[in-house]
């Protein structure tokens, strides 16, 4: 005796037939496996959001099929298969458009500048992009430095006051780059390093080296846009910084947006 087939309630007709610009999976844990330049590939836990959009005409979208595609690339994704991924489920679930964003920490190997002490240093990655009636594939990394402070510096008998801060670029791409060279263009525009672990002798080069190289948050975001603005591979960025200040109650604040069309 032959089975019922079930019924595709999904391309039933809705009761209001609205066009929905987004539908799918939110905030899914994943394990994925990413591009590491100096080892080659590194394991790591995602955070997915997948969408695409639905037509008027259905009720409502396969959500099993976004699961299905990533299972298909979970060892292997990074920014030179994004594209790829975006389009198979667009395909997959018979969409206009797609789009797909995964953020992620990154871990670096990294050297205290003196004593040499190794830690893994943690930086928090963005993958995003849309495909189908527009393409647009973008990155974002956010990387911790050190500030001191120049008018605090210029008005001081002795010393600055100086913090932590949090740089965040985003950049539209159209060829491969490493995340790593994104991490050091940043790093080269701070006061100073943030380093995973640091003994005495680092803490005092790490400190003196501030001290010698005094910025403000508009120094920082015109000096990492001033590079990123070299980059052909580069159509858009985004470059902010914020200076969670140790001597006042709120954050100090810059964004500069890229004028490339």
């Amino acid at each position: 005796m032959a089975k019922n087939k079930m019924k595709d309630v999904q391309r039933q007709k809705p009761k209001n037939p609205l066009y929905i610009n987004k539908v799918g999976v939110k905030g899914l844990s994943y394990p994925i496996i990413v591009l590491d330049k100096k080892k080659g590939l590194q394991h790591t836990v995602a955070s997915l959001n997948i969408y695409v959009d639905l037509p008027k005409e259905f009720k409502g979208t396969h959500m099993s099929r976004f699961i299905e595609v990533i299972n298909e690339y979970k060892n292997e994704i990074h920014i030179d298969n994004f594209e790829t991924i975006l389009e198979e489920i667009r395909n997959a679930l018979e969409a206009a458009n797609a789009h797909l964003e995964i953020d992620f920490p990154y871990f670096i190997e990294k050297k205290a500048p003196i004593t040499g002490a190794v830690g893994l240093m943690e930086y928090k990655c963005t993958l995003s992009g849309m495909s189908g009636k527009h393409n647009e594939f973008m990155v974002g990394v956010k990387v911790p430095i050190q500030t001191l402070c120049p008018c605090s510096k210029e008005i001081s008998d002795f010393g600055a006051h100086n913090q932590r801060g949090i740089v965040s670029v985003m950049v539209k791409y159209t060829k491969f780059f490493w995340i790593e060279d994104i991490i050091s263009m940043v790093e080269e525009c701070a006061s100073a390093q943030v380093y995973p672990i640091l003994k005495r002798p680092d803490e005092k080069f790490v400190t003196e080296q501030a001290y010698m190289n005094p910025v403000f948050v508009e120094d920082v975001v015109r000096q990492i846009a001033s590079k990123l603005e070299k980059i052909e591979e580069f159509s858009w960025y985004s470059v902010e910084a914020e200076n969670i200040e140790s001597i006042h109650n709120h954050s100090a604040y810059a964004y500069i947006e890229s004028n490339k069309k």
